[in-house]
C-alpha cells in the first residue's frame, strides 16, 4: 500500500481540524466570560478528549504551534538567553521614571543585605537612622548594626522553635503544623511586630559598634549549622517527653540546647557589646561623641524611634477588612508582642502611605518582589514585561486568588520615601529604598513601583498609630482572627 491517505482519512482529518477550529474559538471567547457554558456545547461530544496526554494531541499542538510564525521568531529569541531580556517593555521601561513630586527630604544612601534574607531588618533599621543622620548632620551612609539585631533574633528564633517543640511533643511527627515549624526553625526572615521585639528587649547599635562579618552577609552556613542541631534538639525534647520527662526538665536540658547555639552565633557574628562608646565625624567634619552607651540608652537617647507606637495594615483580600488578625505561632521573643495586622483596602493603605510621605516620613512596607520586577532599572511594574507578546498568554488571577493558590506572598520588605501624584491627588508611581546595593540596581539603590503593581503585590505597610484613623486603631483592642501557622500572611518578609 502507498503512503497517501485515503479520501475517508483526509475527510476525518479535515473534519477534526474544523472541530477543534470551533472548540478553540468558543474556548477562547468563554475565557473572557464564563467557562462553565461550554459543558452545554454539543461540539464536545464530537471530538475525542480523554484524561491522557495522546499522541494526537502531541501532534496537534506542534502542527499549530510551527503554523504560526510568531511562535517560530519567539523560540529562536529566547531559547539562548534570559527571555526578560527580549520581553522588556520599553514603554513601560521609559514611564517608570525616578522622578516624584512627593520626595523625603533626607534619604540615607542604599544600603546592601548580600547574600542574606535579613531585608526586613535592614529596612527597619533605614527608617530609624534618619533621626539620627538629621540630628547629628551625619553623613547618609551612616548606619544602624543589622547583626547586632540578627544575631539576637537568631538566638530568639532558636529558644520559640524549641518551645513550640516542646508544647507539641506529643502531637504526630508528621502533623501538618510540626512539619511545617521543622522546615526552616530560624530563617532570616522578619516581621516588623517582631522588630518591635527585639529593640525593646536589646536596643539598637551603630555599624561601628557590631559590625558586619561574612556569616551576617552570607548567612547560608550559619542557618544550615543552627537548622541542624535545633532539628536535633528536636529530636530530644519528643524522645524526652515519650520518657514522661517533665517540662521543667525538658526546659533544663534546652538552656543546654541553646548555649551551643550561642556559641554557634558568636563564632560566626561575633559576641554583641554590652556597653560601648559611640564616635564619628559629621558632614562640617566636626567630632561627634557620645560615651559609655548600652544598647538599649542608645536606642533611648541617640536613635529615639517611636517603635512601640507602629502598627500594621494589611492587605488580605481572602478575608473581611476591619478585622484584627494574627497567626498561629509567628513570632521571635517568647512572652514578646504578638504579630497583629489590621486588615483594610489597599487604596486606605495608599491614601495613609501617602498623607505620611507628606509628612517627612518614610513608610515601611512588606511586598512580593519577585512579581513583575527589573532589578537592573529597579522597576517593579505589571507591564515590565510583555508576556503576551511572546507567549501568547495573559496573567488573569487576582490578589485574592494568587493568594490561595500560592502563587504570592510576602517574600520582602522595602521603604517608601516618596510617590508621583498625578494633578488629581493620585498616585502614579512609588518611590522605594531597596536594600540591594547602591551601584548595581535602580537609581543609586532605589527602586521605583507602578501604582498598578502596589493595588496586585503590596500587602503590608506600617505606620504610626497617630497617623491611623482611631477606628483602625481600636481594633488593636479586639480578638484576633487566628490564620494558621502556614497561612501567607505569615511568610517572613525575605526571599528564600
Amino acid at each position: 500500500m502507498g503512503t497517501q491517505p485515503s479520501k475517508e482519512q483526509e475527510k476525518q482529518t479535515y473534519k477534526d481540524e474544523k472541530v477543534m477550529y470551533q472548540v478553540d474559538t468558543l474556548s477562547e471567547q468563554f475565557s473572557k466570560t464564563n467557562l462553565d457554558g461550554l459543558n452545554d456545547l454539543d461540539i464536545l461530544n464530537h471530538y475525542s478528549l480523554t484524561d491522557t496526554l495522546s499522541s494526537d494531541a502531541l501532534a496537534r499542538y506542534s502542527k499549530r504551534f510551527g503554523e504560526d510564525s510568531k511562535n517560530l521568531l519567539a523560540r529562536n529569541a529566547i531559547v539562548g538567553t534570559d527571555p526578560t531580556q527580549v520581553i522588556l517593555n520599553p514603554k513601560a521601561a521609559q514611564e517608570d521614571k525616578h522622578v516624584f513630586n512627593v520626595k523625603l527630604n533626607l534619604e540615607g544612601k542604599a544600603t546592601n543585605q548580600k547574600s542574606s534574607g535579613r531585608c526586613w531588618l535592614f529596612a527597619g533599621c533605614n527608617v530609624m537612622r534618619l533621626a539620627v543622620i538629621q540630628k547629628y548632620n551625619l553623613d547618609d551612609d551612616f548606619e544602624l548594626s543589622q547583626s547586632y539585631l540578627f544575631f539576637y533574633d537568631k538566638l530568639e528564633k532558636a529558644n520559640w522553635f524549641l518551645e513550640n517543640m516542646i508544647d507539641l511533643a506529643k502531637e504526630d511527627i508528621n502533623d501538618r503544623i510540626v512539619q511545617y515549624l521543622l522546615t526552616d526553625p530560624v530563617g532570616d526572615g522578619g516581621q516588623f511586630d517582631m522588630l518591635i521585639n527585639l529593640v525593646e528587649k536589646y536596643g539598637v547599635v551603630p555599624k561601628s559598634a557590631f559590625p558586619e562579618t561574612y556569616g551576617s552577609s552570607n548567612s547560608r552556613r550559619l542557618n544550615w549549622l543552627v537548622t541542624v542541631k535545633l532539628r536535633e534538639f528536636a529530636t530530644q525534647i519528643r524522645k524526652s517527653a515519650e520518657q514522661g520527662m517533665s517540662t521543667q526538665v525538658i526546659r533544663f536540658l534546652k538552656d543546654k540546647m541553646l548555649e551551643d547555639i550561642y556559641r554557634i552565633l558568636v563564632i560566626f557574628l561575633g559576641e554583641p557589646p554590652s556597653q560601648f562608646d559611640w564616635e564619628t565625624i559629621n558632614k562640617a567634619g566636626k567630632y561627634v561623641g557620645v560615651h559609655r552607651l548600652t544598647p538599649k540608652k542608645f536606642f533611648r537617647e541617640v536613635v529615639g524611634y517611636p517603635i512601640s507606637d507602629m502598627m500594621s495594615l494589611i492587605n488580605d483580600p481572602r478575608n473581611p477588612i476591619d478585622k484584627l488578625y494574627t497567626v498561629d505561632r509567628l513570632g521571635n521573643i517568647v512572652g514578646g508582642k504578638p504579630i497583629r495586622y489590621v486588615n483594610t483596602t489597599s487604596e486606605n493603605q495608599k491614601r495613609l502611605a501617602i498623607n505620611v510621605l507628606k509628612a517627612g516620613s518614610p513608610v515601611w512596607f512588606g511586598c512580593d518582589v519577585g512579581q513583575f520586577s527589573n532589578n537592573a532599572l529597579g522597576s517593579m511594574d505589571t507591564k515590565i514585561y510583555d508576556y503576551n507578546l511572546a507567549f501568547n498568554i495573559e496573567f488573569k488571577m487576582t490578589k485574592e486568588e494568587r493568594l490561595l493558590y500560592k502563587e504570592s506572598l510576602m517574600t520582602h520588605a522595602m521603604v517608601f520615601t516618596g510617590v508621583h501624584l498625578d494633578k488629581n491627588g493620585n498616585p502614579v508611581r512609588w518611590r522605594v529604598e531597596n536594600s540591594w546595593g547602591a551601584d548595581t540596581t535602580g537609581d543609586k539603590g532605589f527602586w521605583v513601583m507602578s501604582d498598578e503593581w502596589f493595588s496586585s503585590f503590596v500587602y503590608q505597610i506600617v505606620l504610626n498609630k497617630s497617623d491611623v484613623p482611631r477606628r483602625l486603631i481600636d481594633l488593636l483592642d479586639t480578638e484576633p482572627t487566628v490564620l494558621p501557622a502556614y497561612d501567607p500572611m505569615g511568610a517572613l518578609a525575605c526571599p528564600k
